[in-house]
């Protein structure tokens, strides 16, 4: 049986990025240690693949929350998003190891992973609760796709630089007609992303609140809008327009017909994301950001 900290966290999975030399061997690393320690350790099944031997037990992705308290993902946001949008539906705690570029969401270093990890196993961590969005298209009135995403669902053309047209509405309240190349709807945790990207705001994460950031908008004076973060945003798809593409975090893609509806709202799940006790939001937005430091 396995020792446990004061955390609570007994059973630890391990998810990482595929094919990735600097990965796997901090996954290695993670094990061995882990192990050593007393904790019954989980290795998702295509992470497995790439490690060739492992005393682990192996599940597949949509196990993991069944399966353990504490998901440690290695590698950047984007391996973090994907593993987030499954298991969210658990009550799973999910940390992650920067083995990417930026980083908003992987905060443990793969130099100190050990010690940073051993001090959260051992309760000196923080949580936050992240909300993802559920884009749903209804053709003719039925439901014909859903998907999910941490960071932001976009309506776009499946054409390069082609401008769409469509109309918003927010809790069936009309608010525009645009002509645009697309719209991002983000979460706070997207705000750092597409979103930004496109002149969007960044939103701290603990603001429930969604924003709308047009896409090379027609008109100049169309610009980006928070609403509340339980609002339902329905966009309609002008019947000129050829099929558009909605994505989702980038990764699930669903098609979207002439004068199909897109409905968007809070998904039911929340990721319960950990961080080291010293973790502060803003430390990681002048790090990643390049903003100033104190002048004095």
């Amino acid at each position: 049986m396995a020792t446990k900290g004061q955390s609570g966290f007994r059973r630890i999975a391990l998810l990482g990025k595929v094919h990735h030399e600097a990965t796997r061997t901090t996954l290695l690393k993670l094990e061995e240690s882990l192990m050593s320690m007393g904790y019954d350790v989980i290795i998702e099944s295509r992470t497995a693949e790439q490690l060739k031997t492992t005393r682990a037990q192996i599940l597949p992705l949509h196990r993991i929350g069944e399966s353990a308290d504490l998901a440690v993902v290695v590698g950047g946001d984007g391996n973090m998003l994907g593993a987030a949008r499954i298991l969210c539906e658990a009550d799973i705690a999910v940390i992650g190891v920067n083995r990417g570029n930026l980083g908003f969401l992987t905060d443990l270093d793969p130099d100190h992973v050990i010690e940073q990890l051993k001090a959260v196993l051992e309760g000196e961590y923080q949580t936050e609760r992240r909300f993802l969005l559920q884009a749903e298209v209804f053709h003719n009135g039925k439901s014909k796709s859903v998907g999910r995403a941490i960071n932001e669902v976009v309506l776009h053309s499946d054409k390069v630089a082609h401008m769409i047209e469509f109309e918003v509405y927010v809790n069936d309240e009309f608010v525009y007609s645009q002509r645009s190349d697309g719209l991002i709807i983000s979460t706070p945790t997207g705000s750092t992303a597409y979103s930004l990207s496109g002149g969007g705001p960044i939103l701290t994460p603990g603001l429930d609140a969604i924003t709308m950031v047009p896409m090379f908008p027609h008109t100049l004076s169309s610009r980006p809008i928070v609403v509340d973060g339980h609002s339902v945003i329905r966009l309609r798809a002008a019947a000129d327009n050829d099929s558009l593409q909605l994505s989702c975090d980038g990764h699930v893609r669903m098609t979207v017909q002439p004068g199909d509806d897109v409905v968007i709202q809070q998904h039911a799940h929340r990721l319960c994301l950990v961080h080291p006790k010293d973790h502060s939001y803003y430390r990681v937005l002048r790090n990643k950001l390049g903003w100033g430091s104190r002048l004095f």
